[in-house]
């Protein structure tokens, strides 16, 4: 179908001369390799959401999980022209060395959380309209340096995932949340397929026994907003009757700032617990917020965010607390 246009009543009297298009480079030429490796960033820089993405939920950890995509991109570069070429997607080449970083840091996890100081809790993220940037609405953060805020992120399912083998953990993230086959997370896993299905299975029993019901987000809203209240008022029997009896609240300073080094479990305990700090941190500003995608609460003292919490519900209580205090584990949610 052609499209009719009419004359320019007014032509320009010195019109603009058209530009003369850009010859093509010649092959084999410097320019020919400049575009080829403009073209290879591209890709390569394309790919940076999805294994970020990745990388988070396999090790629960914003720090580690760029430093793992970072090496990758190292190790990418560090191959030739010719290599590079070779690889027929770049993307599942950098997919399977990421997911292998991330192996091995998980294999050494264990060991170095056995020195941690007090409780180790997953780093808690923002939302996307305060990514990086502490401030609701605020929409200059890139997005794609953004993590998709979806189930596979809640703090709950990050808690289950830490209780995994490593390679319980990589086989179930790749399969059931990103959707590679069996074939090629044998692959990066080093085991058989029929393996990694077992894997997998094992996880997800694990995910299935740990999951509660999901509390609608108006009424995890409503809850934090009571909640924030009570915590507020100072108001021992207002947050005993926001929480459920057999209630656990866990917490991580990592040895930097203070934080209970074991959980604190039972309502009444807790509700004593949190109004003891609220009597010890006069000046604290309570928000409510998305932290991994679910309703939660942030103190902050003038102006800087010193605790981030999350919070398990069922049936309209809170059943667990995880409050991050380490405020190496706070970067996103600093100004």
């Amino acid at each position: 179908m052609s499209i009719r246009t009419e004359p320019d009543p007014h032509p320009d009297p010195h019109p603009e001369p058209h530009p003369e298009p850009r010859p093509a480079p010649k092959p084999g030429s410097e320019a020919e390799a400049q575009a080829q490796a403009g073209r290879g960033v591209s890709v390569i820089a394309g790919e940076y959401r999805q294994l970020i993405n990745l990388a988070y939920r396999l090790l629960g950890s914003l720090a580690e999980a760029e430093d793992a995509v970072q090496e990758a991109f190292a190790r990418w570069y560090a191959i030739s022209r010719q290599q590079q070429e070779a690889i027929v997607s770049p993307g599942a080449w950098l997919t399977t060395v990421v997911s292998r970083i991330c192996l091995d840091v998980l294999g050494s996890a264990r060991a170095r959380r056995e020195r941690y100081v007090g409780e180790w809790i997953p780093e808690p993220l923002p939302d996307a309209t305060e990514w990086m940037t502490g401030r609701p609405g605020d929409g200059r953060a890139d997005p794609a340096d953004r993590i998709a805020l979806d189930e596979s992120v809640d703090m709950a399912f990050l808690i289950v995932l830490e209780a995994m083998t490593p390679a319980e953990r990589v086989a179930f993230i790749l399969h059931d949340v990103f959707r590679y086959p069996f074939a090629e997370v044998a692959a990066i896993v080093d085991r058989t397929p029929a393996a990694c299905r077992q894997l997998a299975s094992s996880a997800r029993r694990r995910v299935r026994a740990a999951r509660a019901p999901v509390t609608p987000a108006g009424r995890q809203a409503r809850v934090m907003r009571d909640f924030k209240r009570a915590w507020e008022a100072r108001d021992i029997a207002a947050l005993v009757g926001l929480l459920d009896p057999d209630a656990t609240m866990v917490s991580d300073g990592g040895g930097l700032v203070g934080a209970a080094l074991r959980p604190v479990t039972g309502a009444g305990e807790i509700a004593r617990y949190m109004v003891a700090i609220a009597d010890r941190a006069p000046g604290m500003t309570l928000l409510v917020r998305s932290v991994n995608g679910r309703a939660g609460l942030v103190a902050q003292r003038a102006g800087v965010t010193v605790t981030v919490a999350a919070f398990g519900l069922t049936d309209g209580l809170v059943t667990h607390i995880w409050a991050v205090r380490n405020p190496e584990k706070l970067q996103p949610w600093s100004l």
